[in-house]
């Protein structure tokens, strides 16, 4: 019988976490050093890297870059690689929304909301994916969105990449499971984050999201550790290609 305390344990693993210098990203990369893992951060922001990686610790690396420059993808992986070997979790963060309503999208808007938030988690998963054959062992969790399945004011571009990413997820489960590598995607509801910092300004639209929930509050970062920790340990080795919603119940109502 399993230990079930072990099941979450990170300990001997190495994670990277991308969009690391604030938010969901942020909180993923204490949660999954408090577990035991190494962790390298990456993010544009070396000011905001540092400062989390002096407050895991020697466990953790940071790496200063782009991920949807894809041309510098190579590069990119060799650095992540370096502090801790190749990656057996990678947790990708990264992401933007533009707030172009649809007859305002412009090209440049489209193309940098999909480089960043489905192409960069395809292409650097793809890259990492044979290490992870190698060891039979790998966790990958993308960020979906109540955009995934909802039409928001102002998030056609957001919610095209949310939705793919639901299908991105599905594809590469069935792609890479077989070799012990599972995919899976959470969707926040509302958070703090910079994303949502319109949001959480305005009293009356947050008060607003929060009846719609079940719960009757919106998230805290906090409310994204467990569900983390779950699907990049071995607690949810039999679970692959899924969406998990950490929404306090946004999408039942």
């Amino acid at each position: 019988m399993a230990d079930p305390k072990a099941l979450f344990d990170l300990t001997g693993k190495t994670a990277c976490v991308t969009g690391a210098s604030s938010g969901l990203g942020r909180q993923a990369a204490l949660d999954l050093a408090a577990a035991g893992a190494q962790v390298v951060v990456v993010a544009r922001r070396q000011d905001a890297l540092q400062f989390l990686t002096a407050e895991i610790g020697d466990t953790a690396a940071y790496v200063t870059a782009d991920v949807a420059a894809r041309d510098q993808l190579g590069n990119l992986c060799d650095r992540i690689a370096a502090p801790f070997g190749s990656p057996d979790i990678l947790v990708h963060a990264a992401g933007v929304n533009t707030r172009q309503a649809a007859d305002d999208v412009t090209p440049e808007g489209w193309d940098q909301t999909l480089a960043l938030n489905l192409s960069a988690p395809f292409f650097l998963s793809q890259a990492f994916v044979p290490a992870m054959k190698t060891k039979g062992w790998g966790r990958i969790v993308t960020y979906a969105s109540l955009q995934s399945s909802r039409a928001f004011p102002g998030g056609i571009a957001y919610g095209a990449t949310k939705g793919g990413i639901t299908q991105l997820t599905r594809a590469m489960a069935e792609a890479w499971s077989p070799f012990g590598i599972t995919a899976n995607a959470i969707g926040p509801g509302f958070f703090p984050t910079e994303l949502t910092q319109a949001v959480f300004q305005d009293d009356d639209r947050a008060a607003r999201n929060a009846e719609q929930t079940c719960i009757g509050r919106n998230g805290r970062l906090d409310d994204m550790t467990g569900p983390l920790l779950f699907l990049c340990s071995d607690a949810s080795s039999f679970v692959t290609g899924q969406v998990l919603m950490v929404d306090g119940g946004f999408t039942a109502k």
